[in-house]
């Protein structure tokens, strides 16, 4: 009898489960449409590799993310192009004011930490650490034919010429980097490689022995055994960037936090609510997965509680 009631029990938990397991399956399967993203080339990293575990539970929804620059985001965002802006930066003014102009209203949610890595060339023996003055003395204005050389930044350097790599003038990593480096956010020297896709500058810098850029940390981790990351120094002593450094704010003022911006419309979208969901639930685990740093988890509950008041 007792074999009897244990079997019995082992069918109806299995029973059960199968149709707990049915049950998630249909709900998995109703939800279909698509999501269009587009943005920084900073945060496109996280987004694609979350978009790809979304697309194994949800695969009747196409979700699409191009890489535009955060400022070329937002304006394919401001004119309703597009549901998701990635954002290395807070959305600026003018850009809001497009989005009002078109009653487009919209949510900002912080999703991880980055810092941007200041680079050079594997072979180069001689930079080991540079000065926030130094990396504005290279890129400003003003240091546009004049400021060509390595020992024109330190006596002791060699006198060859550097060459320059840094983002487009679209990306938010560049309006970052000229506002806490140069001073003024979008002001910059113009005579460099300019790209709004990382992994031409990371080609471009492996490739050049005076070569010297920056963008985000994690495209550093990514090709860390063939680029060289320089310490930082802000007057505190030269810091490199890593997940504590970025987290706990020592490597200032080269780290920063990043954004969705998510269209209030397109939010009340069932696949598009079921997509941000995903993606605040599993940050946590994918974010340092793709070498960016996870905010704390109460700060992804209250991002949660944030989305769920508009959608």
């Amino acid at each position: 009898m007792k074999h009897i009631i244990k079997c019995l029990s082992i069918a109806l938990a299995i029973i059960i489960a199968a149709c707990g397991s049915k049950g998630t399956k249909e709900n998995s399967e109703s939800l279909e449409g698509e999501i269009k993203i587009d943005g920084s080339s900073t945060v496109y990293p996280i987004t694609e590799a979350i978009a790809e575990e979304f697309r194994i539970n949800q695969p009747d929804i196409r979700v699409t993310v191009g890489v535009s620059g955060t400022g070329g985001g937002f304006k394919k965002f401001g004119r309703g192009e597009i549901d998701i802006n990635n954002a290395s930066r807070p959305i600026k003014d003018q850009e809001a004011k497009t989005c009002q102009d078109n009653n487009l209203g919209f949510t900002d949610l912080k999703i991880a930490y980055d810092g941007l890595a200041v680079i050079v060339n594997k072979e180069n023996n001689w930079l080991q650490n540079i000065t926030i003055e130094e990396l504005k003395k290279i890129w400003e204005p003003a240091a546009q034919g004049k400021i060509t050389r390595w020992n024109q930044i330190r006596a002791e350097w060699p006198a060859d010429e550097f060459r320059l790599y840094g983002p487009g003038v679209a990306s938010g990593t560049y309006d970052y980097f000229t506002e806490v480096v140069v001073g003024e956010s979008g002001s910059s020297r113009g005579d460099y490689t300019a790209s709004e896709d990382d992994n031409v500058l990371v080609q471009g810098i492996m490739g050049d022995k005076n070569a010297i850029g920056f963008f985000g940390y994690a495209y550093f981790v990514e090709n860390s055994e063939s680029l060289k990351l320089i310490g930082v120094d802000n007057g505190k002593g030269p810091v490199l960037p890593d997940p504590e450094t970025i987290s706990n704010g020592t490597y200032s003022p080269l780290s920063r936090p990043v954004f969705l911006y998510v269209s209030n419309a397109s939010a009340k979208r069932p696949e598009v609510a079921a997509f941000i969901d995903f993606y605040l639930e599993n940050a946590p685990t994918i974010v340092p997965d793709v070498g960016y740093v996870p905010l704390p988890q109460a700060d992804y509950q209250q991002a949660l509680q944030k989305f769920s008041s508009i959608k």
